[in-house]
């Protein structure tokens, strides 16, 4: 199977390399299957739907951010990132992490109520 797009171009893959949503992502409820992408030089993972490949999200491992962030059970989370121009307006969502299983290719997006945890975690400070 293939999939294009303007970030990636074309991306050949197989159904073994789909991450399954079954409620899909907040505002986007009607994508269920996704790919993850990890280029070599970037610093960030791209979530890629594959029903419409122009939907890309920019992630980051939250795990690299803030080591106590709360898990579950076998999935990783993922915060996705809000670019900009400027490195120091770049934010990740702690808020609403993406949980992704690479083994069982499945994922889910999750509320996180507490405040210590911000829509707009800023990932570059200034020093």
């Amino acid at each position: 199977m293939k999939i294009s797009n303007r970030q990636f171009g074309e991306i050949e893959f197989t159904k073994e390399h789909v991450i399954n949503f079954v409620h899909g992502i907040y505002g986007f409820e009607h994508l269920k299957k996704f790919l993850f992408i990890k280029t070599e030089n970037d610093l960030f993972y791209w979530l890629n739907s594959v029903d419409q490949p122009e939907i890309v999200f920019p992630l980051v491992s939250i795990g690299m951010i803030h080591e106590e962030y709360p898990r579950e059970s076998d999935h990783e989370p993922f915060g996705v990132v809000t670019l900009s121009t400027d490195p120091l307006k770049i934010t990740v969502n702690l808020k609403a992490p993406i949980y992704l299983n690479q083994e069982t290719k499945t994922g889910f997006q999750k509320l996180i109520d507490k405040d210590e945890y911000p829509f707009n975690f800023k990932l570059f400070v200034e020093n």
